[in-house]
């Protein structure tokens, strides 16, 4: 046998598998071939979307079956014993998995990272494979696990039976989390990105330290009703019967995994009464979600349930811990056990990608003041200053300008969905209310099909906030679009929302992530893959921050007599303290510092005339509002906004692997596959879809993608897939063909005209009309002598269709 003639997946199973067989390595239970670590980034065309090639690990080795330890990368015979080292150590990056190895069929190169084993690396025979008794051993010195702690760590996952699985990085944040508790830490920071499944791992959590007995009675602390009652009957739903939501009355000691509102238990002194029904000691683990809301707040009535249940074990979820000079999460729970960040949830595929387009304002850069004595609508007298961004739609009104942003909304959802859910984020409960009367006069027959199609949904207002639920289903066409303020800036899982329109200004990086968070969910049944940001006030150069995907950092000091700055725009105005709470406000409740209820609007709601000292909120209705500026930023394969112009961003991207004509000709004519030159400008940060727009308005008909890169990067006169198939036509080139044959080139040809290369660059296309009602595709590729003939075929096409530029 030539090893040098074997295939990867031959060197696998003729010397790998077996050696990690003689190993004592159960194949079917501990080895996890071809394993998924990520989905690959989506990449948008249009609207339609495609995915960058995922990640698999050639082998994932686990002692036990939740508990991933070594990682292997085969590579064929004609590579070296080491060349796939480099590539096994990222996964073990992702994977947490220390014991790293490298294969050609020849033996391993092991790559030791705990320092215990002996040298960093060392050259193992294929019968000198560690066997998993050897590596847990050495895994559990690393980690520190002794023989107490292991009963818990070894303890399996939740699994019902359908195959799902946590993810990699929800692998590693249960381990990492499981391991720290069976150890003996008592306070924890978990951070992970909306939309990667917080609550799912802290389920996989708990099961696994309450099925070990490690914790008996478990707390879980959110601060929205949604958030209490979709935990309960999704992700927590298989602890059945021992789990309870406590409300405000007398608690059953009975159960062991109680769901509870922050709010069901603080409040006044008769609620707090509810929590010290229970022992201080009662429960052995408090998770809490969302900590970097009330909890965080060392003063806050929300963490005196915390210091109640003290003796118990904490965890914090969040997608965006809190650390300013007044209030620390970091300084409660500790430095975060994981982090899994947007940025990098977008990278894996496992969360959507973002266009943003910033809509800037006269007005709002400009200004605009009053003239002397001049008063509003109301018969107020205006206090005479310049009014800015910063105070519209919270100290003054102008009706004109909450007009024009409804109707670039209403022409961006024409223009793409006029169904796509929508969430806009106002500045308050009142300009809540007159952007969705603006909506709706826009939209009169979208209102006329269905009065939901615009709804309010704030937490003042009964019949708005019944909708929330049926504007989160998928299933539910209606509302489509939801006017809100703090309501759903957080929790609300919007798996569909493919709109956020932010007319509020967002100085709060917390915040500004979590309403980021609303569109990030993936729903592939949906066709939820990506979403856009219409920005009206400026808010997402906080895109631009270095905090808005870092690690964070500690900035908290201990009785800082700093004052909280008035402006700070993850404080909950007091007009909104119900949405806050999503539920009635407790009775005795009092807004301040020392209430658990934070306060950033002395003005109240609507502002009205002043009374009670807050300030006056004036409406204009005559001041003319217009757009002087408007871009759209792409979100680049590194992360980060294209700022620059589109086309130079794209002439710079191809140019670094093209850097002449020549070049790209050379490439795009040699290509078994246009289409996987296209996927690969794709991942390289070309955007296909507004290019093709852009070249198409010139030509009148859209053009191809071989068309647009000639055109924008060398400077070449365009054509269209019409201008390119008529081409081909009058050339004669089908006279070759007859029959069968001829009908199914002729057929391919008017299918790249309509649709583009992909499609006809696949055998699958065959099982469409018109081919379907031709023939079978067997009976159609053997009509071409079989499917390398076919295959032949129709690469002598794609010659034909670009020969001329050639």
């Amino acid at each position: 046998m030539d090893k040098k003639k074997l295939t990867e997946r031959d060197i696998c199973t003729k010397f790998i598998n077996p050696a990690l067989k003689q190993a004592g390595w159960d194949i079917q239970s501990q080895v996890r071939e071809e394993f998924p670590v990520t989905n690959g980034r989506i990449i948008v065309r249009g609207r339609m979307h495609t995915r960058a090639r995922p990640r698999r690990a050639d082998y994932v080795l686990n002692y036990k079956k939740n508990i991933p330890i070594a990682i292997i990368e085969a590579k064929d015979n004609r590579h070296s014993l080491g060349d796939g080292m480099q590539q096994a150590l990222a996964y073990s990056d992702a994977l947490d998995a220390p014991f790293v190895f490298s294969s050609n069929g020849d033996g391993f190169l092991f790559h030791d990272r705990t320092g215990l084993y002996g040298k960093t690396e060392t050259t193992l025979q294929l019968d000198e494979f560690p066997s998993p008794e050897t590596l847990w051993q050495l895994y559990r010195q690393y980690k520190g696990i002794g023989q107490v702690a292991r009963q818990t760590v070894e303890q399996a996952y939740y699994d019902d039976g359908s195959g799902r699985t946590p993810r990699y990085y929800q692998m590693v944040a249960i381990n990492r989390t499981v391991e720290a508790v069976a150890k003996g830490q008592d306070r924890l920071l978990l951070v992970m990105a909306t939309g990667t499944g917080k609550t799912f791992t802290a389920f996989q959590i708990i099961w696994r330290l309450w099925k070990s007995k490690q914790k008996k009675r478990i707390l879980f602390l959110a601060d929205r009703n949604i958030l209490v009652d979709q935990t309960k009957n999704n992700d927590f739903k298989p602890f059945g019967q021992a789990m309870t939501k406590v409300t405000n009355r007398t608690v059953d000691p009975s159960y062991e995994i109680y769901l509870s509102l922050y709010q069901a238990v603080t409040g006044s002194e008769e609620e707090k009464n509810i929590y010290k029904q229970f022992s201080p000691d009662f429960f052995d683990l408090v998770v809490i979600d969302e900590c970097h809301r009330g909890s965080a707040a060392e003063d806050s009535a929300w963490r005196q349930i915390l210091d109640y249940f003290s003796s118990a074990t904490h965890i914090g979820l969040t997608a965006t811990p809190k650390e300013t000079k007044e209030v620390s999460n970091i300084d409660y729970f500790g430095e975060p056990v994981y982090t899994y960040s947007l940025k990098q949830g977008i990278e894996d595929g496992f969360l959507a990608p973002y266009k943003v387009v910033r809509i800037d304002l006269d007005r709002d850069l400009q200004g605009w003041r009053p003239s002397k004595g001049q008063t509003d609508v109301n018969g107020e007298l205006i206090e005479d200053r310049i009014y800015n961004q910063k105070d519209f739609d919270r100290q003054l009104v102008l009706k004109k300008r909450t007009e024009l942003v409804a109707s670039k909304v209403s022409e961006f959802m024409a223009q793409t969905d006029p169904y796509q859910k929508t969430i806009v984020f106002c500045e308050d409960i009142d300009h809540a209310e007159r952007m969705r009367q603006a909506l709706v006069n826009l939209n009169p027959q979208r209102v006329k099909e269905n009065r939901k199609y615009v709804m309010r949904i704030t937490g003042d207002e009964q019949e708005g906030k019944a909708e929330l639920d049926n504007f989160i289903n998928p299933e539910e066409r209606y509302p489509v679009i939801a006017t809100t303020s703090k309501l759903m800036t957080t929790g609300v899982d919007a798996q569909t929302c493919k709109l956020i329109v932010l007319d509020q200004r967002i100085q709060s990086m917390t915040e500004f992530k979590q309403i980021i968070g609303r569109g990030t969910r993936i729903n592939d049944d949906y066709n939820k893959h990506w979403f856009t940001i219409l920005d009206f006030k400026k808010a997402t150069e906080l895109f631009a921050d270095p905090d808005f995907d870092g690690d964070p950092v500690k900035v908290y000091t201990p009785g800082s007599d700093d004052p909280v700055n008035p402006d700070d725009e993850n404080a909950i105005p007091e007009d909104e303290q119900l949405e806050a709470g999503c539920g009635e406000k407790p009775e005795g409740y009092e807004v301040g510092p020392d209430s658990g209820w934070e306060t950033d609007d002395p003005g109240g709601e609507t502002g009205g005339s002043g009374e009670g000292g807050g300030r006056t909120k004036y409406y204009v209705d005559n001041v003319e509002v217009s757009v002087i500026a408007e871009r759209v930023q792409y979100l680049g394969p590194d992360g980060k906004l294209i700022t620059e112009s589109l086309k130079d961003f794209t002439r710079k991207k191809v140019k670094e692997q093209y850097a002449t004509l020549d070049d790209f000709l050379r490439r795009w004519n040699e290509a078994e596959r246009k289409q996987a030159i296209i996927d690969e400008l794709a991942e390289q940060g070309v955007i296909w879809d507004d290019l093709t727009r852009d070249v198409g308005k010139k030509l009148g008909e859209e053009p191809d993608p071989f068309d647009v890169i000639c055109h924008i990067v060398y400077d070449q006169p365009p054509l269209s897939r019409k201008e390119r198939a008529e081409q081909v036509r009058r050339h004669d080139y089908f006279s070759k063909y007859e029959g069968a044959t001829r009908e199914v080139m002729n057929a391919l040809l008017d299918k790249y005209t309509n649709a583009g290369i992909e499609p006809i660059e696949k055998v699958s296309v065959l099982n469409t009309a018109p081919f379907s009602e031709m023939g079978s595709v067997i009976e159609l590729v053997n009509a071409f002598g079989g499917k390398p003939g076919y295959t032949e075929a129709v690469k002598d096409l794609e010659d034909e269709l670009y020969q001329q530029t050639s």
